[in-house]
């Protein structure tokens, strides 16, 4: 059996379909679905069983439950970069996914989990997978951060498949019950539907209007790099997983126009209570993933949106 955690979220429900592409349904979906319209997420996908979040954390220690479970996707988090509630989220980040380790480890069973590319905080430092770049700026980032620290302390004790995958900025289908924070390319669409107006901030810290860059990595090439590395269990580490070639808010948006045949850009004030915590760039350095022998080319914000934009504006 394979478990996905954070089975119905955004990222956690896309890597379970691109399971069932492959024939796969012995599955174990483990969420919370207090936000029961998740379950849009997951009522086209096939799986062996589900497990509420809090009935699987009080099994995972019990004699023979993983038994049988031959890979663990681990995207379950609390991902709320406002959240400051340091104990609740380093239980749910932190103390949870050391668990889910070492039950992995004790079971020989394949380790992928979710990091982010919140731990290089503002990217004064660049975008490396190394301890230099590292400066979380928030308790979701020191989450990721810590728990990837504490694997680099294990990962040589130990020779089961382990990866972490600190995803950048990703967009595509299954995100819409995420809210505001959902990618720009949604709110970007729904804006342009309802008003004809996409949305973007002023110029910031040295980048003129709408021109702060980010690295937007489309979903589907985010399952394919967890998928290949289920495949490949002798590459092992923490990776960062986006295209490598920051793209600006505007490109975004403008692909949004394209798409519509309509709609232009409105420039709006940059907030002040992100002055000095936002990322006006970001750009993932994929060394760690072509070293490892991952070299599929990764999907331009204009290939992304088109694709994503063709699924979420079907009936």
């Amino acid at each position: 059996m394979i478990v996905v955690t954070g089975g119905a979220g955004f990222i956690g429900s896309n890597i379970i379909r691109g399971l069932n592409q492959r024939g796969e349904k012995n599955i174990l979906l483990v969420d919370n679905l207090v936000n029961g319209h998740k379950m849009k997420n997951i009522a086209d996908l096939d799986i062996a069983d589900y497990m509420d979040k809090n009935q699987f954390i009080e099994k995972i220690d019990s004699p023979h439950f993983f038994d049988g479970i031959r890979a663990i996707f681990h995207q379950g988090a609390c991902s709320a970069t406002t959240e400051w509630n340091g104990q609740y989220v380093m239980s749910n980040n932190y103390d949870y996914s050391k668990r889910l380790l070492h039950n992995c480890i004790a079971r020989n069973a394949a380790f992928l989990y979710a990091s982010s590319a919140s731990v290089y905080g503002t990217g004064a430092n660049g975008f490396r997978v190394d301890r230099a770049s590292e400066r979380p700026i928030n308790m979701y980032a020191y989450s990721k951060f810590q728990f990837d620290q504490y694997v680099r302390g294990l990962i040589a004790k130990t020779d089961i498949p382990i990866a972490g995958f600190r995803y950048f900025n990703v967009y595509g289908p299954r995100e819409q019950h995420k809210g505001s924070m959902s990618s720009t390319a949604y709110h970007f669409n729904q804006q342009i539907i309802a008003q004809g107006v996409a949305k973007l901030f002023q110029g910031s810290d040295g980048y003129s209007d709408g021109e702060q860059r980010r690295d937007f990595v489309y979903i589907d090439d985010v399952v394919d790099v967890n998928l290949w590395f289920l495949d490949h269990p002798e590459q092992r580490g923490i990776y960062n997983v986006g295209t490598g070639r920051a793209e600006s808010f505007n490109a975004m948006a403008n692909a949004v126009i394209a798409w519509h045949g309509r709609g232009q850009i409105d420039y709006i004030p940059f907030p002040e209570h992100l002055i000095g915590a936002y990322q006006s760039f970001t750009e993932a350095d994929i060394s760690g993933l072509r070293d490892a022998g991952y070299h599929k080319a990764f999907l331009t914000v204009a290939e992304g949106v088109k694709r994503y934009l063709d699924w979420l504006n079907t009936p």
